[in-house]
């Protein structure tokens, strides 16, 4: 079933989050596992990238830090508009 952008929705049981984002947004949030996973990074950049508000936006369920895949999207679209745009 397509997404509202006409991007087939990847399924949530795909084993690697990067390949989820290359096809389509997941229908789930992700977590800061998923996070670090997509950017090769330890979790504890994950957390510091949060703490210094550098990384991609996140919110809290609870106790629980939860990102939506099109913030992420977004995140990664303006760090390489300033790669290119620094080059």
């Amino acid at each position: 079933m397509p997404s509202p952008l006409g991007v087939p929705l990847a399924k949530p049981t795909d084993p690697d989050p990067r390949a989820i984002l290359r096809g389509g947004l997941p229908d789930r949030y992700l977590t800061p596992d998923d996070i670090a996973e997509i950017f090769e990074v330890p979790k504890e950049t994950v957390y510091q990238w949060r703490k210094k508000r550098i990384g991609p936006p996140g919110f809290r369920v609870g106790k629980h830090v939860r990102y939506d895949p099109a913030d992420v999207h977004a995140y990664v679209i303006r760090q390489k508009d300033a790669s290119t745009d620094a080059a």
